[in-house]
């Protein structure tokens, strides 16, 4: 048995010097099994989603607490949570999500400002960041900050208030939750003409002059003061959410991606296993370069890597 075993792995005269696990018809059953066991893990998450589903913890008080902490170690005062636009980053979301689209504008042409303006938020400043397939509000914060352009919203001196969206769903194919932050100032007196900061902040200037101050927090809007209400009501009804805590016994997406890790790896070690005892043994064979074939399943490695984390806009 443990002979028979070691075949799998080790190359000797019992399986004509090659693994037996880099056989051909070897490959064919882990590539069958990888599929079969895809369409196996779907039906599960489907049917039974308290066991297999997306594992995530964030929720509103630790995305604003973290945002707020970076700005301030960055000598910036405080955002002033903002109903208004809270509703406006839960219309969004929803909008994504209902029109399958991982962009700052909608395929109907529809732009965050759009969005913030039909909340009933009248603003002199505005901004947006996306994230979606993270499992926590630290890593979040974290790859917002770590690119310069959602930086940048985090840190601008510009914003007053900020609203922000938690949702989970099915985005581009893809089970995910996605998180949307607006970002905004009210109408003060603005005196310079529209200009853009970035490619997803806004600044427009209003010709009429407000005697008022911009107030940190604002009331609901009501919902006939809602460009939008269809959005507006399906927010309603799927209750605008504070945090979202789902802790099922398995986490589909690290499951999925173990599953093909491991295999990987094992690939690996016996591709590099063969090549150490056949340059040892100077065995001739007909095959093709084992070194190739690793450095074919890195890069497939790196792809898995690239492809699960999580993506920001």
């Amino acid at each position: 048995m443990k002979k028979k075993l070691s075949g799998f792995f080790y190359p000797h005269d019992s399986n004509n010097y090659r693994a037996r696990l880099l056989h051909l018809d070897s490959l064919l059953v882990i590539i069958l099994a990888l599929i079969i066991s895809s369409f196996l893990l779907t039906g599960i998450k489907t049917a039974f989603p308290s066991v297999l589903g997306i594992s995530t913890g964030m929720s509103i008080d630790q995305l604003l607490a973290l945002t707020n902490q970076k700005r301030i170690e960055n000598g910036l005062t405080p955002l002033a949570l903002n109903s208004q636009l809270s509703v406006a980053a839960e219309n969004k979301a929803s909008d994504m999500f209902s029109k399958n689209y991982w962009a700052h504008n909608s395929p109907d042409g529809k732009t965050p400002w759009d969005f913030i303006s039909s909340a009933g938020y009248s603003y002199a400043y505005a901004g947006e960041n996306l994230a979606r397939g993270f499992n926590n509000s630290d890593q979040v914060i974290n790859a917002w900050m770590a690119s310069p352009e959602h930086r940048q919203n985090m840190l601008s001196s510009n914003y007053k208030n900020i609203g922000f969206a938690i949702r989970p769903g099915n985005l581009t194919g893809e089970d995910t939750v996605l998180v949307v932050e607006m970002f905004g100032t009210g109408i003060a007196i603005a005196q310079n003409a529209p200009e853009i900061a970035s490619n997803n902040t806004i600044e427009e200037n209003y010709a009429q002059q407000i005697q008022e101050e911009v107030q940190k927090t604002e009331e609901v809007p009501k919902p006939q003061e809602i460009q939008n209400p269809t959005l507006a009501q399906n927010s309603n009804q799927e209750q605008n959410i504070a945090g979202l805590q789902t802790k099922p016994l398995l986490n589909s997406k690290a499951l999925s991606k173990n599953i093909v890790l491991i295999v990987i790896y094992i690939l690996i070690f016996t591709l590099l296993v063969d090549v150490i005892i056949i340059e040892k043994r100077k065995v001739i064979r007909f095959v093709g370069h084992n070194l190739d074939h690793v450095l074919f399943l890195i890069f497939i490695l790196s792809l898995v890597f690239l492809f699960t984390k999580g993506f920001i806009l």
